[in-house]
């Protein structure tokens, strides 16, 4: 199996569960580790035979930034759905936080794994 991966992408979204926070867009960030057999892609030097990455960013940044979700939980769901749907990846490892959003730490937030991860 070999993984294709995003780190550290950041996106500002109307996120989280007060009253305050509905009223301004905040910044997520996440990492995202999609398994991906890249041999094909490899021997013919061909994009159309590799998770295009650039796409699956774009892809998520257009939900992220339309979507207006209450809990980071629902938010990780939906784009572990979407990565797996839209661009055909069997397994996935996603990690989201928001910066800032507890005093004290740099960050908070959720690791998730969805998908039969290939041998």
């Amino acid at each position: 199996m070999d993984i294709v991966y995003i780190r550290d992408l950041e996106i500002n979204t109307i996120i989280g569960i007060y009253d305050w926070e509905r009223q301004v867009r905040q910044t997520v960030s996440l990492d995202i580790e999609m398994a991906s057999d890249i041999r094909r892609a490899a021997q013919t030097d061909d994009i159309q035979y590799a998770l295009n990455y650039k796409a699956v960013s774009k892809r998520i940044i257009a939900y992220v930034e339309a979507r207006d979700a209450l809990l980071v939980e629902s938010l990780a769901e939906e784009i572990a759905a979407l990565v797996r749907d839209e661009f055909n990846v069997p397994w996935l490892r996603l990690r989201l936080s928001k910066p800032g959003a507890l005093r004290g730490a740099r960050d908070v937030g959720l690791i998730i794994e969805r998908g039969d991860k290939p041998a």
